[in-house]
């Protein structure tokens, strides 16, 4: 049995920090993946309604293999101006990419759909930079990284939302996960769900997921015997086909990975998502997973790095779970799924 970290979070992998901060009036929130030092990185997109920045950075042709943060953020478009206000503060702490007497800090970026949960929206609207959030948000959540990560109601997984087994509107939020591999290497990882599908396998509330539980991560449903694949309405927003979703995930891993390892471990970790959301990579979806190695244990051999992809994969699983599992409810439209699914332990 792979054991989890002592924290059971992305923040287990060494040399890594975590921001979190949400705006709850605006319904909208920002995460921020922050390693001590520049850390190689490397992404896999899945999804058809992607919003980001910088991502040819990491891509195979690209010439910058190392980020100094990685940021996810609700807001939609909005949001991409996140990594301004992550930049400005580690540009004013000398972190960055050498450019003369500069430093030009690399912070490839993801947003989640997040615009229609009921939230006051008006800053929108004025499109003035004092009245969209994210940018602020970011500052505070580089300014307070550190190793506590709550689950549910959270960073990019504030104002996510979701839907149930049979297509009902539910709240999602941020999960994380974690596990170490003979003693030795540290694997994590961090999902803000705002998926079209569901993570739920059935009317009892058990979680897609469930064969990956580690104690009663998410409930301690135990796995389910019966998957209810129902035809799911797609209609999360109330109208079928329209309005953005997107799961976003970052995991991490204290092995020394290049950045075509670190790829092979995003792409494995896809898998991981697709075990716990149904549908997923819809042509609403944006869904997109980092990879990040902060490099502080050496790689034994290929067989090491598959192993690492297959715990990304689990990680990614349970992160899933327990973001939605953890949610709390936005209002009576956004259920938590402690009250959509009641009979387990709640959401915290």
């Amino acid at each position: 049995m792979i054991e989890t970290g002592s924290r059971n979070t992305i923040a287990d992998v060494p040399g890594l920090k975590i921001g979190m901060a949400h705006d709850d009036v605006v319904r909208t929130g920002v995460t921020v993946v922050l390693p001590d030092d520049r850390a190689v990185a490397a992404v896999d997109v899945r999804g058809g309604g992607t919003g980001t920045r910088d991502l040819e950075l990491l891509g195979p042709d690209g010439t910058i293999d190392a980020v100094d943060a990685l940021v996810l953020s609700g807001g939609s478009a909005f949001g991409l101006a996140a990594a301004d206000g992550v930049a400005g503060w580690l540009s004013e702490n000398g972190r960055g990419f050498p450019v003369g007497d500069m430093r030009v800090p690399l912070i490839p970026t993801a947003i989640l759909f997040d615009l229609l949960n009921g939230g006051d929206k008006a800053g929108y609207a004025r499109g003035a930079d004092d009245a969209l959030p994210h940018r602020a948000l970011a500052r505070q959540a580089v300014e307070d990284a550190g190793l506590d990560i709550a689950n549910g109601n959270v960073g990019a997984g504030y104002g996510a939302t979701t839907t149930g087994h049979d297509g009902r509107r539910l709240k999602g939020g941020q999960g994380s996960a974690s596990c170490v591999l003979d003693g030795r290497v540290t694997v994590g990882a961090l999902a803000a769900v705002n998926a079209v599908g569901s993570a739920v396998a059935n009317g009892s509330g058990q979680f897609l997921a469930g064969v990956y539980e580690h104690g009663d991560e998410f409930g301690g449903r135990g796995s389910p015997t019966t998957i209810e694949t129902l035809e799911h309405p797609l209609d999360k927003y109330g109208t079928s086909g329209e309005g953005g979703n997107t799961t976003l995930a970052i995991v991490a891993t204290d092995a020394a990975l290049d950045q075509r390892q670190s790829r092979r471990v995003a792409m494995m970790a896809q898998a991981g998502v697709a075990r716990a959301i149904r549908p997923i990579f819809t042509p609403m979806d944006g869904d997109v997973v980092f990879a990040l190695s902060t490099g502080t244990q050496p790689l034994a051999d290929a067989g090491e790095l598959a192993r690492i992809g297959m715990a990304a994969a689990d990680c990614l699983a349970r992160a899933v779970a327990r973001g939605v599992f953890h949610a709390a409810a936005l209002d009576d439209v956004w259920n938590a799924y402690a009250m959509a699914y009641p009979g387990g332990n709640g959401a915290e």
